[in-house]
């Protein structure tokens, strides 16, 4: 199985997915953002960064890089795509995912280690786990809070389209304590914390976010 990671100016975790893919012997793919390709590739992970140095909204100029325009409509014919920290804010710029995500309400940049509860393990991303299992990644974000309106979040509830949700105190202001959400089909996820930075043990807080990358591996060769 391929695994692409795309590198926008700006990215810093984009080798750290790579070496994600790797530690679950899938083959990790280097995406650039100035390609228009995928490279045929069986999913895709946006990193984490600061793509264009988050001038403008953090993602909104990242969303016109030629690969997205590969990207969008691959994902809307089901292709998988995780989008971690600034992938989560590139994703809701494009539109495949809903809300925005804003200045944290403390207005300080947060890193620690975090408790997420997995609120849907349903999709392409979280298979591995169960619902209402409680995993410890890495949270590091100035701009991590997820808003949007209250129809649409009535919406993601109701729909079970919260993915994750933040355990104990909310490091950035999200709404209802929203980490990560999902579109309808379940194969495009994005979430403010980090899993790549929890794949082994001593480097990191847990092994909790390899389960990301096993579960698109189960999902890929479900679905060939």
């Amino acid at each position: 199985m391929r695994i692409g990671v795309v590198t926008f100016p700006g990215s810093l975790d984009d080798h750290d997915a790579l070496r994600a893919v790797a530690a679950v012997e899938a083959e990790p793919v280097p995406l650039w953002h100035g390609d228009e390709d995928l490279r045929g590739v069986d999913a895709v992970i946006l990193p984490g960064g600061f793509s264009y140095g988050d001038y403008l909204r953090c993602g909104a100029i990242a969303r016109f890089a030629p690969v997205m325009s590969a990207l969008v409509p691959a994902a809307e014919q089901g292709l998988p795509v995780l989008g971690i920290c600034n992938g989560f804010q590139v994703l809701c710029e494009s539109h495949l995912l809903p809300g925005a995500l804003v200045r944290n309400d403390h207005r300080k940049f947060v890193c620690k280690d975090q408790v997420l509860r997995v609120e849907n393990a349903a999709t392409a991303w979280t298979s591995s786990y169960t619902q209402g299992q409680e995993i410890t990644v890495v949270l590091k974000n100035g701009e991590g809070s997820y808003v949007a309106a209250a129809d649409v979040l009535n919406r993601l509830e109701g729909e079970g389209r919260v993915v994750f949700r933040y355990v104990g105190q909310n490091p950035n202001g999200s709404y209802r304590d929203i980490a990560g959400v999902t579109n309808e089909r379940g194969n495009v996820v994005g979430l403010m914390p980090h899993p790549e930075h929890a794949i082994e043990a001593g480097f990191g807080p847990s092994t909790d976010g390899l389960g990301f990358f096993t579960s698109v591996l189960t999902t890929v060769v479900g679905a060939a």
